[in-house]
């Protein structure tokens, strides 16, 4: 019989057979499975990212690997955005004797990816994996859906929005503003704690549009724009990512309704290209960095992803971090064993370019600095070669952005 992850599945018996199975060689390559949109509507966002991994997965071995010498290697695995089709390819990696997986864009994978491993994990404590979460911001997998062997490198919704609405507080302009998002966790979790952070912080703000549209299905944003504009907006705020913030923002251009943006992913894959110069000092971001704050000897890194991608820009400084750590762990280990790994990045804390970084043990958030930034003319280094780019309006630090947690989390016995 052959047996593949998808029949160990449901099934106790075949799961104790399988973790009896020859453990795959000692000496290879660590391969981390990379889950993520490759075709569709979304793909340009995949294949950006997986390009990153790579990028950093190359670094890394140059620099002579990871645990006595070891190569990373990265494979990437078509999702379809499609959460489904995300476990099917999980058990593939599984089956192939992957024990990395790393996965960002769309919460609604993310969900079901944390589900699958925590049962895989516990039907197979010998051959346990990893979720390496690069970019799904919803709260809840850093609070009440916590699991010890996933780990987040993006600051989550709540935590960007604290920044963002702290920024806001200040804006005394500002009387009125429409929220919009993708229809799912997510948008949900973004709509929810704007409402809530804004009735704190400035109740005074009319919260005029409060919408949430189908996620990456939506080619036309115009009628979302005569929306906002018939309800007196004066600004907006949107979690919108990928072609549904690129294709909302150049609505707004081309209807010439120009009013703030306060945004997570204004400065994503072709968000720039799409909105273009009549977007300046209006399009604002919360990251953790952007390629012109000065002085964190970053430049290099920058222009050399440019110079083999001439398409795409070094966007997930992020996924830098992640691999840093991951080397580090790995290093300090000597292994690339799954638990001992997660238990040496649990806590670890590691200076970084915008100053310090540290993996929460309790809820296994990165915490990090946030910027808030504004698209800007006459800058170093552009955004889609359009001669636009951010500059930096405020700095976060990352104590600052840490939030409580409702993270209880389970353990693997000592």
């Amino acid at each position: 019989m052959n047996l593949t992850r998808r029949h160990v599945v449901g099934s106790g018996i075949a799961a104790a057979a399988l973790s009896t199975m020859p453990v795959r060689a000692q000496s290879g390559p660590v391969r981390i499975a990379f889950i993520d949109p490759l075709s569709g509507f979304m793909a340009p966002v995949g294949d950006g990212g997986l390009k990153q991994f790579q990028f950093e997965a190359e670094r890394i071995n140059a620099a002579g690997g990871v645990a006595g010498g070891r190569k990373l290697e990265i494979i990437g695995l078509d999702n379809k955005l499609n959460p489904q089709e995300s476990i099917v390819q999980l058990e593939k990696a599984i089956d192939q004797g992957v024990r990395y997986i790393a996965q960002g864009n769309g919460s609604s994978v993310a969900s079901a990816l944390v589900d699958a491993i925590e049962k895989h994990n516990a039907r197979n404590p010998r051959q346990t994996v990893m979720y390496l979460n690069y970019a799904a911001v919803d709260p809840i997998f850093t609070n009440d859906k916590c699991s010890f062997w996933h780990f987040r490198f993006d600051a989550d919704a709540d935590m960007k929005l604290s920044a963002m609405t702290d920024y806001i507080k200040g804006l005394t302009d500002i009387k009125k503003i429409y929220i919009i998002g993708q229809d799912y966790s997510f948008g949900k979790a973004v709509a929810d704690s704007s409402v809530k952070m804004l009735k704190e912080k400035r109740p005074d703000i009319e919260i005029v549009g409060n919408e949430l549209h189908p996620l990456a299905r939506v080619r036309d944003f115009s009628p979302y724009i005569t929306k906002m504009r018939a309800s007196g907006a004066q600004a907006v705020i949107t979690g919108n990512w990928g072609n549904d913030m690129q294709l909302l923002i150049k609505a707004s251009s081309d209807a010439g309704f120009n009013v703030p943006y306060f945004t997570f992913y204004g400065g994503g894959l072709g968000a720039v290209g799409g909105m273009g110069r009549s977007a300046v000092g209006l399009v604002r971001q919360v990251t953790e960095w952007h390629s012109n704050i000065p002085d964190i000897g970053m430049d290099d890194t920058v222009r050399a992803f440019k110079a083999k991608h001439r398409d795409l820009d070094y966007y997930y400084y992020r996924v830098k971090v992640m691999f840093d750590m991951l080397a580090k762990t790995m290093n300090d280990t000597k292994s690339v064993d799954v638990r001992e790994v997660a238990m040496a990045l649990e806590g670890l804390e590691m200076k970084i370019e915008t100053g310090m970084a540290s993996m929460r043990k309790d809820n296994h958030q990165l915490i990090q600095p946030l910027y808030i930034s504004t698209l800007a003319e006459n800058v170093k280094f552009d955004v889609d070669n359009t001669g636009l780019g951010f500059k930096t309006d405020i700095k976060i630090e990352g104590a600052a952005t840490a939030m409580p947690t409702t993270c209880r989390m389970r353990r693997p016995a000592s």
